[in-house]
């Protein structure tokens, strides 16, 4: 598992580096910023599509195999554009293309990373293993973030691809040696005879069974409902932040980036919190969230920034714990067999959110203002997520202990031990 941390913070390290070089880049290219969204949705738009497919082939294939290949294909990706942009041959439709192909090989990546990662821990570390997972990708971003500039200004782009092209590599060359924990090899895994696996048959394992036992678990479907509503309206603190701040607390560029430095502190400090918990719940993400939520409003009607970064970083660690905890409820409901299929179909939930969360803010943030949206957006978060957690505590039956009468039996348990 330290191995594996180790390779996925130089990985995210790359990918962030990557991230931020092809922003700059596409600015370069075309000189408009509707072209950066553009090239940021086309790699995202496969995940809608598909990663129910992506998840599908992690459960049929051998899980390292899967990871090691899909590794030096993005790491084969990243030096093709490393190329074009050294020889100049690069164009906004290459860059298209590119972006479209990463897109596609991240939709089986993604799941069987994360599923790998599982395999390396007891099933009772499971959500200190994901909480760990988000500090390195915190981490990762930080450290990526810096680096793009400077490896930008003194080696030029190209270089930071050809780094990210190399942090692939680099994991797909620790994958060989990963072991599973002793726990986690009796667990079954996807590559194994099929004679000691009779439920995970070829015919067995479609998309639809995965789409199916997903709609059918209440508690994935209400974790979707409290993370979709968390997402839209109160997860984009990139655009909300940066208009809250040098809009109606009159800050500049240098303020906006002292929030943006203080979430990110506040994400590692929730992601240390995350990795110490053991039996997160869909009803703790919840109570996260409506928490967060109203940390929002009162973010909203913050009279200064000093007050707003009191308030930021909190928010920022509710999330991060809040995030922990749904991703170690998603991992671990499913059976092992299915696993693969219900994390694409969280995929497309979550990309659906993603492509239709800015635009949503944007358009209420048009309506009802900078704080408005703050406070709106709060409120349609921590509503329905405080009342749904209302009606689940009166539906729930309360134990109702019995006076002991003459002539009762008593100590039963023990009576069937001793029978």
């Amino acid at each position: 598992m330290r191995w594996w941390s180790a390779a996925n913070f130089v990985s995210n390290t790359g990918t962030w580096m990557q991230l931020t070089v092809q922003n700059l880049l596409v600015l370069q290219i075309t000189g408009s910023a509707a072209a950066t969204g553009l090239s940021m949705s086309v790699q995202a738009a496969p995940a809608l599509f598909m990663s129910l497919l992506g998840g599908a082939a992690v459960d049929r294939w051998p899980r390292k195999l899967t990871v090691a290949v899909s590794q030096a294909l993005l790491g084969a990706v990243a030096f093709v554009t490393a190329l074009l942009v050294a020889l100049d041959l690069l164009d906004m439709t290459s860059l298209l293309v590119l972006s479209a192909v990463t897109g596609i090989i991240a939709t089986v990546d993604a799941p069987a990373c994360a599923l790998l990662g599982n395999d390396l821990v007891p099933a009772e570390d499971l959500p200190s293993a994901i909480g760990v997972g988000a500090l390195v990708h915190s981490a990762g971003r930080l450290v990526g973030t810096g680096l793009a500039g400077l490896t930008v200004g003194f080696l030029g782009t190209a270089a930071a691809y050809a780094a990210n092209g190399l942090s692939f590599l680099f994991v797909a060359s620790v994958v060989p040696f990963l072991r599973p924990a002793r726990a986690a090899a009796a667990r079954p895994t996807p590559g194994t005879d099929t004679a000691t696996r009779p439920a995970e048959s070829a015919g067995d394992m479609t998309v639809r069974e995965g789409l199916r036992y997903f709609a059918r678990r209440p508690r994935l479907v209400a974790l979707a409902a409290v993370t979709g509503l968390s997402s839209v309206f109160g997860r984009n603190y990139g655009l909300t932040l940066a208009v809250l701040v040098t809009g109606p607390l009159a800050g500049g560029a240098g303020a906006f980036g002292t929030v943006s430095t203080v979430l990110a502190v506040g994400g590692i400090l929730g992601a240390v919190l995350g990795a110490r918990m053991r039996r997160p719940s869909v009803r703790l993400v919840g109570t996260l969230a409506a928490s967060g939520a109203l940390l929002q409003v009162a973010a909203g009607l913050s009279p200064s920034l000093a007050v707003l970064l009191v308030l930021v970083l909190p928010m920022a660690v509710v999330e991060s714990v809040s995030d922990t905890a749904g991703t170690a409820v998603l991992q671990t409901d499913p059976p092992a067999r299915l696993r693969g299929r219900v994390l694409g179909v969280w995929s497309s939930i979550g990309t659906v959110w993603s492509l239709g969360g800015p635009p949503a803010l944007g358009l209420l943030m048009e309506y009802a203002g900078a704080r408005g949206a703050f406070v709106t957006g709060g409120l349609l978060i921590a509503a329905p997520v405080a009342t749904a957690l209302l009606l689940r505590v009166r539906r729930t039956p309360a134990p109702v202990t019995l006076p002991a009468r003459e002539g009762d039996v008593t100590g039963q348990a023990a009576l069937d031990t001793a029978a």
